[in-house]
């Protein structure tokens, strides 16, 4: 499927069910090659992203030390799902996965997007990159709901980051005429303005006996767990994108399941195709199966027996445990704990036979 671009809402406004174009981002493998990156060795790039890669090599190992983050971020929020965002020795780490535009891609795109923005704004503002540095523009004086304050200390240069992003993340993607390089570019832009979300503005207090007469502030990264969190609830609301057929101007639209049709916003992530069961392993989808996967005997949610085994069973073993217990205090300032072991029952999902 091959369209001629004329921006974003034109794009949106295809459902491709059989598209196999692969658009995928290879500079993820990036992570895996940590201090040893050399610019030429990074499969899959365009020229753009080699060029910005030579160009830019502090910033290239910031991204590739923060990939290692998001797949972290990734797994922590799949960790009781059937797909749970684990990779395969492919250089794009999600193996053919990434060939469909599934609602699992749309999140992969969305925190990878995230992830690079958090790691270099952070890099910029704690001085470990020559091309940035704190948030210029936060000079002088300014207001809140609380009053007026001096801009102080160092502000995370999340503008700085969002523009690298835009040029190295999403450079493939541009290249590209088809929904699918369409779906990958607004799921980026979302993961992006995800970060910017939670950016809050901390203060020092100054003044006699901490009366606050005056307040230093500067506007500072949240945790990426929060973000993570973010695109999880988006990831579960994300739209089907669909053509509204009732509409002369063919005039794009998503779809949430049992809802009616209606355009997809810049903080919604957006798919193209359902995605598979993920119950038993499939090269061809990108599932790697639920067999040998814990489950929760108890539990009736994605987590327990019933869902992640898809009905085939689970095996029940005992296993020994260690975790730290008997923690005590100590004046001043520890907390020393015993090593414990104990014994308990945990459920494996049975293969498919």
């Amino acid at each position: 499927v091959n369209m001629n671009l004329c921006g974003l809402c034109l794009l949106l406004s295809v459902e491709v069910c059989w598209l196999t174009v692969k658009v995928d981002a290879s500079w993820w493998f990036m992570g895996s090659l940590g201090s040893r990156l050399v610019c030429d060795h990074v499969p899959g790039l365009v020229n753009r992203q080699r060029q910005m890669c030579r160009q830019f090599p502090g910033v290239m190992k910031v991204i590739g030390a923060g990939v290692s983050d998001w797949i972290q971020e990734c797994q922590h929020q799949f960790r009781t799902n059937r797909w749970n965002c684990n990779t395969t020795n492919d250089h794009n780490l999600f193996g053919r996965l990434l060939l469909r535009g599934s609602r699992e891609v749309a999140f992969l795109y969305s925190i990878s997007s995230a992830g690079v923005v958090h790691s270099v704004a952070r890099a910029c503002s704690q001085g470990s990159l020559d091309s940035c540095s704190c948030d210029p523009g936060k000079k002088g004086r300014s207001r809140d709901d609380r009053g007026v304050f001096d801009w102080g200390g160092c502000s995370d240069h999340v503008d700085h980051a969002v523009k690298f992003s835009q040029m190295f993340v999403d450079e493939r993607e541009r290249r590209q005429r088809d929904a699918r390089a369409a779906m990958n570019l607004h799921n980026n832009r979302a993961g992006r303005k995800a970060v910017r979300r939670f950016l809050s503005l901390q203060c020092k207090c100054h003044g006699v006996s901490g009366s606050c007469t005056l307040r230093t502030c500067w506007l500072a990264l949240s945790d990426f767990r929060r973000t993570g969190d973010h695109l999880m609830r988006k990831y579960r609301r994300a739209v089907h994108l669909s053509i509204n057929q009732d509409s002369s101007a063919g005039s794009p639209t998503g779809q949430r399941r049992g809802q009616e049709l209606r355009r997809p916003s810049k903080h919604d992530l957006v798919y193209l195709e359902e995605s598979p069961d993920y119950c038993v392993r499939d090269t061809e989808s990108g599932s790697l199966g639920t067999a040998g996967r814990v489950c929760n005997r108890t539990s009736r949610g994605v987590e327990g027996c019933d869902v992640m085994c898809c009905g085939r069973g689970y095996d029940t073993a005992r296993v020994r445990l260690r975790s730290k217990c008997e923690c005590k205090f100590h004046w001043c300032c520890s907390v020393l704990c015993q090593d414990c072991d104990h014994e308990e029952d945990m459920h494996f999902c049975k293969g498919h036979t």
